[in-house]
């Protein structure tokens, strides 16, 4: 139910920014009519009667009962045994094909340029890799003489970055513990996190707030601050950080950051108020 409940929502998404052009050719119009109860379905909290889809989408009943009888055909449209209709599983397919087609890379490039631009320093694309943070991707700023950059293949543990922090705060409290005997907590600055103790409060935090903090912990005199990114499941794919020297932070950048990892999370099917 969970997972109908959001491939509804994302076909709603769809189907709210598809648009047809409209003329004359009958077969265009059936498509059109098609996609009107689609999107009905799509927003409906559950299965719902015929006469009210009909209505919903501004066709008459016996049209909208062709049209449903052909997507139900194609495993679009299922009818239940109370005799209303629902979207189909088939959409599950359809989905499934999209989201195996999308990069994250790519996906996430135009909202990286934006924070960049708005922020004037490097943003940074993460994704984790067993006890590591990778850096994937990076746009820079280029307003500052001094910019941090950060080599794209570079890696870093989890407990001294801020998006890796974020990954450590997705583990259960036995996986943040085997990390911690795994790796030791070696400190990389005299800031770094060397116990589990402080280490599990910082990631009560992250968790609470979606929104971590390196504060000089890998490299004295830089700060970095990280955001997740979810994709349609919901599950944790990557993060987004703005690094910069730790004197240029700007309490503004927290918002456009979340904003801009949000932004490409929707990008990938994630729906955060489902």
């Amino acid at each position: 139910m969970i997972v109908l409940k959001q491939l509804r929502r994302q076909i709603s998404h769809c189907v709210i920014n598809f648009h047809f052009m409209k003329n004359a050719n009958s077969s265009i119009q059936v498509i059109d009519r098609a996609m009107a109860l689609v999107g009905v379905l799509s927003r409906a909290p559950g299965p719902i009667s015929l006469t009210r889809l009909a209505n919903e989408a501004g066709l008459h009943t016996a049209s909208a009962h062709r049209i449903l009888g052909s997507l139900m055909a194609h495993g679009l449209v299922e009818k239940t045994g109370a005799g209303e209709y629902d979207l189909g599983v088939r959409w599950l397919e359809v989905g499934n094909r999209l989201r195996s087609r999308l990069n994250i890379r790519q996906v996430a490039m135009p909202y990286m340029q934006r924070l960049a631009e708005q922020s004037g320093e490097t943003v940074n694309l993460i994704v984790r890799r067993g006890d590591e943070a990778v850096y994937v991707e990076r746009v820079s700023g280029g307003r500052a003489m001094i910019q941090v950059v950060q080599v794209v293949g570079a890696h870093a543990p989890l407990h001294v970055t801020a998006v890796g922090k974020i990954f450590l705060a997705e583990d259960s409290a036995s996986g943040v513990m085997g990390y911690a005997e795994r790796t030791g907590l070696p400190p990389y600055t005299p800031n770094t996190l060397t116990t589990l103790e402080r280490l599990t409060a910082e990631l009560d935090v992250i968790r609470r707030e979606q929104l971590a903090h390196d504060r000089e912990e890998a490299e004295l005199g830089v700060a970095c601050i990280g955001a997740p990114i979810r994709d349609a499941e919901g599950k944790l794919v990557a993060g987004l950080s703005i690094s910069a020297p730790a004197d240029r932070h700007k309490p503004g950048w927290t918002e456009a950051l979340q904003k801009a990892a949000a932004q490409t999370g929707a990008a990938l099917g994630y729906l955060a108020d489902a």
